[in-house]
């Protein structure tokens, strides 16, 4: 049994279709919503996202393109795509950490015993933002990392205006980052994956 059977909140969300004639309706239709992990095959559509996204505001990626396939060969089961008709809407990439706050190391290492998840990109594609797709997918995020019983909070670190953002998912800010890329400086935050027993009973999982 696949990991997204068991997860209520990773399942299609169906719309009602259009009224068409019987003659005229797709043999063949893909869900109207669909939210799934990702795999190495979606790394190009990714990165398209991910490059728009970031360049402009910016001026470089979270991650390029051989490091999103590295995180969706190690890990894809710490990432969440959100499809529309099949097409790759917003994503989130994700990996294991295991100190106490993120490192320059952090940016490229996936750490199979952490319990920290390091949310290293969230993004929208251009068509498809000031539609609220952001918040949803990390609610989304947050509810499946709730099932996953290793995992014991979620951090991440972006720049300042970013910060009311996270809030409003929950995050919390830790004080500056240590990391730095090229002469951006970031602020660390922290999401507790409360969880576990209440939660998954309460949840699906």
């Amino acid at each position: 049994m696949s990991m997204i059977s068991v997860l209520p909140f990773l399942k299609p969300v169906h719309q009602r279709p259009p009224r068409s004639s019987p003659g005229r309706q797709r043999r063949h239709t893909l869900p109207a919503s669909e939210f799934r992990c990702l795999t190495p095959e979606d790394a190009i559509s990714v990165f398209e996202i991910e490059r728009e996204a970031f360049i402009s505001v910016s001026g470089d990626c979270p991650l390029h393109l051989d490091e999103i396939r590295h995180f969706l060969n190690l890990c894809p089961e710490l990432s969440l795509g959100w499809f529309e008709e099949g097409r790759l809407v917003a994503f989130i990439i994700g990996s294991l950490w295991d100190q106490e706050k993120l490192s320059q190391d952090a940016l490229i290492l996936h750490k199979p015993g952490g319990t920290a998840v390091h949310i290293h990109a969230l993004a929208v594609h251009r068509t498809f933002r000031q539609q609220g797709k952001g918040s949803i997918l990390m609610w989304r995020y947050l509810q499946y990392l709730r099932c996953l019983p290793y995992v014991r909070r979620a951090v991440l670190m972006c720049e300042d205006f970013l910060i009311p953002f996270y809030r409003k998912c929950g995050f919390k800010v830790r004080g500056p980052c240590e990391v730095t890329v090229g002469s951006l400086a970031f602020v660390e935050m922290q999401y507790p994956v409360r969880g576990h027993a209440f939660m998954r009973r309460n949840s699906g999982c």
